[in-house]
């Protein structure tokens, strides 16, 4: 099983971080077992760096990076594939694999339409 990074954009306000380190949480408590690291593109700690260096000092081998994005911009296109092959570069013996993010994955655009059809339903 790989150990995981969720990769979300960042921001100045603190409070911008807690639905990601929520579902961080929620992961770790699906799973029972493995990694769970949080990193940030820019403006919040750790960066993706910091979070792959500390999983692969507690052990991890294999590692999903899974880009908390609703949709692929400029940074899931260029930036995010240039900082795994840096990491791919430094880590020779480790996999890193790149999931797609998180809103061009049927289950999760099917759970936001539940929502907003629920949320429309009750106005």
């Amino acid at each position: 099983m790989a150990d995981l990074i969720l990769f979300a954009h960042g921001a100045r306000d603190p409070d911008w971080a807690r639905p990601i380190l929520a579902v961080a949480e929620q992961v770790k408590s699906v799973l029972g077992s493995g990694r769970v690291e949080v990193a940030f593109l820019e403006l919040m700690q750790p960066d993706l760096d910091t979070a792959a260096a500390r999983l692969i000092a507690a052990g991890s081998q294999s590692v999903l990076v899974v880009p908390m994005f609703i949709a692929q911009g400029g940074h899931l296109k260029r930036d995010l594939p240039q900082q795994i092959d840096r990491l791919r570069a430094r880590y020779g013996g480790v996999t890193f694999e790149l999931a797609p993010p998180v809103g061009e994955v049927a289950a999760v655009q099917q759970a936001i339409a539940q929502w907003v059809a629920d949320l429309s339903s009750l106005r």
